[in-house]
């Protein structure tokens, strides 16, 4: 198998031969844009760089792909505007996922809906705006909506919170892995039988993404992260979804993009698989239209 993707970093990715541009339609379903002309929330814990949408055409351009979702990010708070911004340059094919505050009107959940926003973002970690006592209530008022529940938290959590995830009314999108940050977890430890359970349940999908955010081992393999994202992408590639984490805030250095990219494609070993986590899935998730087009002729996944 042959590498496609050069290293790069931050808004800096390079390619010599796209590594998605065999999948019309392949879609980057976590990243984050920063203007600084947009002021942080008093709840941010960290100064982001500057990353505008025109910076991450570049990265899209690199790695082949042509569709993306915009996530809120924490600094911001519930002032999804950077976000909305960044959606509206980088056109029709993006989405976006919201934080939103609780007591939101039902007027601005519709104009955000407009907009594209697909989900309510629910960070469990520093930072977050929302708490578990809201997402029960946050999930029923968007169920007409059909938007879902984006979740980051310490994935060793997760037994314990199980039981309420089990019984959203919305589809459930959890982030980075699961992000166990208490690791190494172990594949048969209860907190990764939980996540499984969960993926089980048919409404939960799982980000293959941010592997430097939990990994102790470290790149450019994260073994001990690609134990358990190798487990989900061969037993329930039709319930995951890929992300760059772009521009990575808060981690110094920034990984490259496009060995992020490869790093996922060697977890899938085959372009069905890939093709099925990249395009079709956030199809699914996010309500983007069917891809048409024909692709290339088939290439093997880099290694």
């Amino acid at each position: 198998m042959t590498n496609t993707t050069e290293a790069g970093t931050g808004t800096g990715t390079r390619t010599a031969n796209p590594a998605a541009a065999r999948w019309p339609g392949a879609c980057d379903c976590h990243m984050h844009v920063y203007e600084d002309s947009y002021p942080l929330a008093p709840t941010a814990t960290f100064k982001p760089p500057h990353a505008p949408a025109a910076s991450y055409h570049a990265v899209q351009r690199a790695l082949g792909l042509s569709r993306v979702v915009v996530v809120q990010p924490t600094g911001y708070g519930h002032d999804n505007a950077c976000t909305l911004s960044g959606m509206a340059a980088l056109g029709a094919e993006a989405r976006g996922v919201a934080v939103i505050a609780a007591d939101i009107d039902e007027a601005e959940l519709a104009a955000l809906d407009r907009a594209g926003m697909r989900a309510v973002r629910f960070m469990m970690l520093p930072g977050g705006v929302l708490g578990w006592d809201a997402m029960a209530p946050t999930a029923a008022r968007i169920t007409p909506l059909g938007w879902h529940i984006d979740l980051q938290l310490d994935g060793c959590t997760l037994p314990e919170r199980e039981a309420l995830l089990q019984t959203l009314p919305t589809p459930l999108v959890i982030d980075h892995i699961g992000k166990f940050l208490n690791g190494p977890v172990e594949p048969d430890s209860e907190a990764f039988a939980s996540l499984r359970r969960l993926l089980d349940g048919g409404r939960c999908w799982i980000k293959i993404s941010g592997p430097y955010e939990s990994s102790r081992s470290g790149p450019p393999d994260y073994d001990d992260v690609a134990v358990l994202a190798r487990i989900l992408v061969e037993q329930y590639s039709e319930r995951c979804l890929w992300g760059s984490n772009w521009p990575h805030p808060n981690t110094n250095p920034a990984p490259s993009e496009g060995d992020l990219l490869a790093w996922f494609l060697r977890l899938t070993g085959s372009d069905d698989v890939a093709r099925r986590i990249l395009v079709d899935n956030p199809v699914e998730v996010y309500g983007f239209p069917v891809a048409t087009g024909t692709a290339p002729a088939s290439s093997p996944a880099p290694s």
